[in-house]
């Protein structure tokens, strides 16, 4: 049995993946423990296959390749290496080396002395670019994640079978999907490096579309504030109704065009906004109904 499965969803990263891999694989050499590797690449426009077929070749551990048929997202290519790997605890960790592979020792030792279900490792400073920053606080504001969340983790097997059983929509964010399991969730603090070459697969259009979805995805927020926002509307409304009625009846002051053309704009746009966000719950759910798939895969090397 192996004991550890190690999942690395790459997206145009061949310039880090031999230098990671290796690191890997003298990790773990080192502490003379079973593992394996598992490489999903997402769809990736650069060389990152070929150089995951080159290192495959010439490996002497135990790696696995997945290729995609296109771009999934992190998330979707993570549960498909999840779904893959055959190890007793499931570690996750970023193609781009922020987090030294060597950090890994602290998710074990975390996991050694708390036998939590999963553990975050979580940068002592994070070196992400100020809206990534800021995307991490709304993450943590908008969906169930008490502890915050990374993509460097350490997970029980038993977690992971649960989640590829029950979970395949289209769009997923696993760490808000954890907590739907399990709240024995423990963190500990890890190292986060300078990227030293290539850039983040999120551009800002990506990061402003992954916000969104799972502010709709995983969130009541939007329908709370229109449920909220109506109620509050409504009594401001009620009291403006009263105050023309009382003029027009005891001063006889005429309502004016103006007022009313204010009123009828302000409450449409309203009505506009709440429709959007409604016809956007409603399209996740056609999506669901109709299966689109959470990721389709070209290509296997064992």
């Amino acid at each position: 049995m192996i004991n550890y499965s190690v999942i690395i969803p790459v997206y145009n990263s061949s310039s880090t993946i031999v230098g990671l891999t290796s690191r890997l694989a003298n990790f773990f050499n080192t502490r003379n423990e079973s593992f394996e590797l598992i490489l999903v690449d997402d769809g990736s426009s650069d060389n990152s296959w070929k150089t995951i077929e080159e290192v495959k070749k010439k490996c002497s551990f135990n790696l696995r390749g997945i290729k995609l048929n296109k771009n999934y997202g992190q998330h979707n290519a993570t549960l498909c290496g999840i779904t893959h790997s055959s190890g007793n605890l499931i570690i996750t960790i970023d193609d781009d080396l922020q987090f030294p592979p060597e950090e890994i020792a602290k998710l074990i030792d975390c996991y050694t002395q708390t036998q939590a279900d999963i553990i975050y490792g979580i940068p002592n400073v994070k070196q992400h670019s100020a809206i990534r920053n800021v995307g991490t606080t709304y993450i943590k504001l908008t969906s169930d994640q008490p502890k915050g969340g990374s993509s460097f983790r350490l997970i029980k097997k038993s977690i992971c079978d649960e989640i590829t059983k029950n979970h395949h929509g289209n769009f997923l964010f696993l760490d808000t999907i954890f907590t739907w399991y399990t709240n024995n969730i423990e963190t500990i603090a890890v190292n986060h490096e300078i990227r030293k070459s290539g850039k983040s697969g999120y551009s800002y259009k990506k990061l402003i579309y992954l916000y969104f979805d799972i502010l709709i995805n995983y969130s009541a927020l939007p329908l709370r504030i229109m449920t909220y926002g109506g109620l509050i509307s409504s009594l401001i409304t009620f009291i403006f109704w009263l105050r023309f009625i009382y003029k027009k009846l005891i001063h006889n002051v005429p309502l004016g065009y103006t007022s009313l053309i204010v009123s009828i704009l302000f409450s449409t746009s309203l009505i506009l906004l709440c429709l959007g966000i409604i016809g956007q719950y409603l399209y996740k759910l056609y999506q669901i109904q109709n299966k689109k798939p959470t990721y389709s895969i070209q290509k296997v090397l064992k």
